[in-house]
C-alpha cells in the first residue's frame, strides 16, 4: 500500500493586509473623533455669548459701536486729558511761585553782597541759582569757610532750609593750576569748597538727603581767564535750588 505524501503548507504572504486594514480603520476613526471635537457649534456659541452678556448687565449680543457711543468716549477722553492738564498747570504755577519767592528772599537777604558785586541771584529753568564769589567765602587756595562768611551763609540757610527742594552746591576755580599736598589739582580744591558749604548746611539743620556737592574745577567759566578780573569771577561757588516742576509729564491731546 502506497504511503500518502504529507501536504506541504505554503506561507500566506498577504496576511499583512489584514493588519494594514485595521490600522487604516483606526486612523480614520481617530480623525473623525478629532474633527468632531474641534468643530464649533455656531448656534451654541451664540447662546453662550448672549448668556454671558446678560449675566454682566448688557442686553443681548455685543453690537458694533455706534457713532454716538464713539463720540461719548472721545468726549470722556478729552475731559480726562483736560483735567490732567489743569492739574499739571496748577502744579507748575505753584512751583513757579515758590521759586520766585525763594529768589526774592535770597535777593533781600544778600542785598548788601549783591550791591558789592560778590553775589548774584538768577532764576533759570533748573531753579534759583545763588552765585557767590569765592573771595567772599574762602582765603585764596583754601577750602575752609572764613568766619565772616558763616554769618552771611546763615541767612541763606535760613531761607533755603524751610523748603524741601533739592540743593546742588558746585565749586569752581579759574584755570590757574594748583598743586600741593592737600589739593593735587583744581578738582580737589573745587570739590572741597563745595563740601565745606554743604557741611555748613547740614550743621545748621538742612537734611543731608537734599544736598549734593559737586566740584567742577575750571569748567564752565563765566568770564575769560586772560585777565585777573575774569579769573576772580570764575572762582566761585553756586548754590542751586532745583525746581521740581513736572517737566517730564507733558500734556497731550487724545
Amino acid at each position: 500500500m502506497a504511503r500518502r505524501q504529507k501536504r506541504v503548507e505554503r506561507d500566506n504572504h498577504e496576511r499583512w493586509l489584514i493588519s494594514y486594514a485595521d490600522f487604516i480603520t483606526l486612523l480614520f476613526a481617530f480623525f473623525v473623533v478629532m474633527y468632531a471635537i474641534s468643530a464649533v457649534n455656531i448656534e451654541k456659541y451664540k447662546i453662550f455669548s448672549e448668556a454671558l452678556n446678560t449675566a454682566f448687565g448688557s442686553q443681548g449680543a455685543a453690537k458694533p459701536e455706534t457713532a454716538d457711543a464713539g463720540g461719548e468716549r472721545e468726549s470722556l477722553l478729552k475731559s480726562l486729558v483736560d483735567r490732567r492738564n489743569a492739574r499739571v498747570g496748577e502744579r507748575m504755577r505753584k512751583q513757579q511761585q515758590t521759586m520766585q519767592e525763594v529768589a526774592s528772599g535770597l535777593s533781600r537777604a544778600m542785598a548788601v553782597q549783591i550791591a558789592g558785586g560778590q553775589v548774584s541771584v538768577t532764576q533759570t529753568s533748573r531753579g534759583v541759582v545763588l552765585e557767590i564769589n569765592a573771595s567772599a567765602l574762602f582765603n585764596q587756595g583754601e577750602a575752609e569757610l572764613q568766619s565772616s562768611s558763616i554769618t552771611t551763609m546763615a541767612r541763606v540757610i535760613e531761607i533755603l532750609g524751610q523748603g524741601d527742594h533739592h540743593i546742588e552746591v558746585e565749586g569752581y576755580t579759574d584755570d590757574t593750576p594748583i598743586k600741593n599736598a592737600r589739593f593735587p589739582s583744581n578738582w580737589e580744591l573745587s570739590s572741597a569748597r563745595a563740601s565745606s558749604v554743604v557741611r555748613l548746611f547740614i550743621e545748621r539743620g538742612v537734611e543731608a538727603s537734599r544736598l549734593t556737592a559737586v566740584g567742577s574745577a575750571a569748567n564752565r567759566p563765566v568770564a575769560p581767564n586772560d585777565t585777573a578780573e575774569g579769573r576772580a569771577r570764575n572762582r566761585r561757588v553756586t548754590v542751586t535750588v532745583l525746581s521740581s516742576a513736572p517737566l517730564a509729564e507733558q500734556a497731550t491731546a487724545p
